[in-house]
């Protein structure tokens, strides 16, 4: 990955963060996305190598397209971008409201689809490139209290499938991450502190990420599925 240009959504905290450090590790140039632009300068200050930052809602067709415009002309190039911006509302259907329910859609659904076309055209022009799109478990197997959360990640599960399928004559690969549950701000409330402790660390599954998408060389889809003992 050294003198990769990786672009990463959500990068603020959490799998984002933690990915961000281990690219930059590699010796990538680091584009960190995410709608805090605090919390994005944070993460920059610690990385060991390049990085810039982009303060912008996934869920905004015009920023993401600006953003990704503005990569290409200081970068010259997106050579892997991960979906990872999510958010997760976690109550029965009845307790969601409008805004709740438009959340869940537009930032996990609807901006890794924005990311993704917008991402696509630079990528296609290379005819190579890594789309990394972080779908969780929710994305496979629906639970109580998830019922429009699982909504927008068996979408984003249906979307990577459909775009590999349009890029199976090119370099681009695409790969779904579904993974357990892991200590992020997603569940800052409403889960017990000894539940908490046993969900996976960041870190640990931003690792397992990277490596498995480092070997799959010759292929355009890889279903990665990390899950913790409790799934």
């Amino acid at each position: 990955m050294k003198g990769k240009v990786v672009v990463i959504t959500g990068a603020g905290s959490g799998l984002g963060e933690a990915l961000a450090q281990k690219y930059s590790k590699l010796g990538s140039h680091v584009c960190l996305l995410g709608r805090t632009k605090s919390k994005l300068q944070k993460v920059a200050s610690s990385l060991q190598g390049t990085s810039s930052i982009y303060e912008v809602d996934v869920s905004s067709l015009v920023g993401v397209q600006k953003a990704m415009q503005t990569i290409v002309s200081k970068e010259g190039k997106i050579d892997c971008l991960v979906n990872n911006a999510g958010v997760g509302i976690f109550k029965s259907l009845e307790e969601l409201s409008e805004e709740d329910i438009q959340k869940m859609i537009n930032i996990n659904l609807t901006g890794t689809i924005f990311c993704t076309q917008a991402a696509l055209s630079y990528m296609k022009a290379e005819n190579s490139g890594q789309i990394i799109n972080i779908v969780s478990a929710s994305g496979k197997r629906a639970k109580a209290t998830e019922s429009v959360y699982s909504a927008s990640k068996f979408g984003v599960r249906g979307f990577s499938e459909a775009i590999m399928d349009e890029l199976t004559e090119t370099g681009i690969k695409i790969f779904g991450v579904y993974m357990g549950n892991m200590k992020t701000s997603l569940w800052d409330e409403g889960v017990d502190q000894n539940i908490l402790e046993e969900f996976m660390e960041p870190n640990d599954v931003a690792e397992l990420i990277i490596e498995n998408t480092k070997k799959q060389n010759k292929l355009y889809v890889q279903d990665l599925t990390i899950l913790n003992h409790k799934q």
